[in-house]
């Protein structure tokens, strides 16, 4: 998704320039550009607010017991051609009894790892578990503050950092493209 992002962002940059231009092939090409740009936008953000049910998967329920709301991630550990691919999935932050479903593809995988933060910085909850079965849908409940592994709550500790800096760079990135979509828009519809 980065690299379509950044090419938006040069075509939206390209197009601004472009809107000082008074040929025929210029207005096209920036309105091509605004076409393809709001359509992808209204696509994604349709896609990423809908509630995704998703086909042969394990339903995690993630209960807090805890008196303070913690941050968790989920990430699940697949098996791909014989290499352990971390896929990190942020469930958000869940306050004191309440609890947040998650459906993960267990496809290649057996085991997911839960990663629960107190603050930033501070991890508090690391738990590993295993999916023997994959028809049974699973129901944690976070009563303590536990670490069961610290080689791999330290494994999981760099993947969460690096999906968090990607998560940053990709709302940079989201918010220039918006910014630039709504100046060229304003430019093509003005009136002299």
């Amino acid at each position: 998704m980065g690299y379509l992002l950044f090419i938006i962002l040069v075509t939206l940059i390209i197009s601004l320039f472009l809107s000082k231009v008074k040929l025929g092939w210029a207005k096209i090409f920036r309105a091509i550009t605004l076409v393809f740009s709001i359509s992808l936008f209204t696509y994604w953000f349709i896609k990423k607010s809908s509630i995704g049910v998703v086909q042969n998967a394990v339903a995690l329920q993630l209960i807090n017991k805890l008196p303070q709301p913690l941050d968790f991630y989920v990430i699940n550990v697949n098996h791909v051609d014989k290499n352990d691919v971390l896929e990190v999935i942020h469930l958000g932050k869940i306050r004191p009894e309440y609890y947040r479903i998650e459906y993960l593809k267990m496809k290649n995988s057996d085991e997911y790892w839960i990663i629960g933060y107190l603050g930033k910085k501070n991890a508090v909850y690391f738990s590993q578990h295993s999916v023997p079965n994959k028809n049974i849908d699973q129901m944690i409940e976070v009563q303590n503050y536990i670490n069961q592994s610290v080689k791999l709550s330290g494994i999981a500790k760099k993947e969460v950092e690096a999906y968090n800096q990607e998560n940053i760079k990709l709302g940079i990135l989201i918010t220039l493209n918006l910014l630039l979509l709504f100046l060229n828009l304003s430019l093509f519809l003005r009136r002299k």
